[in-house]
C-alpha cells in the first residue's frame, strides 16, 4: 500500500524540482510564525528603540521582505514567484504565561497569484526576520533563543485550507 509521497523526489530517489506547467494561477496565501525569546530587560530595549545598532524592528521587517523575495535563491527546489504582498508583524508575546520568558513574535503573510504555494516563502520570511533581531541584539544577549518556526495558515491551490491545530 503506497503512502504519501514526496513531491521533490523522483521515481528514482533524485532531488527534482516539482513541474507546475499545468497548475491554474490562483490567489495563494501563506502565514508563518516564530518567536525571539531574550530577557524583559533586552525586549525593553528593543521596544524603546535605543538598541546600539537602531531600529531592531524596522530592520527585522526589511530583512523579512527581502527574504521572501530570495527564497528561490536559499531554498534550492524553490520556484522563483512574482510575490505580490509580503507583511512582517512582530511584537511582544502578548500569550506568555511565564513572565520570566518573554519574546517577540514574528508573523510574515505571503501572497502570490501563480502555479504555486508561498508557504518557503513565509516561513523563509520568518526565519531571516528572527535572525535579524537576534543580531540587532547579540552584543547585550547573546542567549536569546530563536524558535517555534511554523507554517500557521496556507490558502490556494489544488490541496486547500490549511490552519494549523486544525485536523
Amino acid at each position: 500500500m503506497a503512502g504519501p509521497k514526496l513531491t521533490h523526489i523522483d521515481a528514482g530517489g533524485a532531488a527534482r524540482m516539482v513541474d507546475v506547467s499545468d497548475k491554474a494561477a490562483t490567489e495563494r496565501v501563506a502565514v508563518a510564525e516564530g518567536r525571539v525569546t531574550m530577557s524583559r530587560a533586552t525586549l525593553d530595549l528593543v521596544l524603546s528603540g535605543n538598541a546600539k545598532k537602531g531600529d531592531v524592528l524596522g530592520a527585522a521587517r526589511i530583512a523579512g521582505i527581502m527574504a521572501a523575495k530570495k527564497t528561490h535563491d536559499l531554498i534550492p527546489l524553490c520556484h522563483p514567484l512574482a510575490i505580490t504582498k509580503v507583511e512582517i508583524e512582530i511584537s511582544p508575546d502578548a500569550s506568555a504565561e511565564d513572565e520570566a520568558r518573554p519574546a517577540l513574535v514574528v508573523r510574515a503573510t505571503v501572497k502570490v497569484t501563480g502555479q504555486t504555494g508561498v508557504e518557503m516563502e513565509a516561513l523563509t520570511a520568518v526565519s531571516v526576520a528572527c535572525l535579524t533581531v537576534y543580531d540587532m541584539i547579540k552584543a547585550v544577549e547573546r542567549g536569546a533563543v530563536i524558535g517555534g518556526i511554523r507554517l500557521i495558515e496556507k490558502r490556494g491551490g489544488k490541496s486547500g485550507h490549511y490552519r494549523a491545530g486544525e485536523a
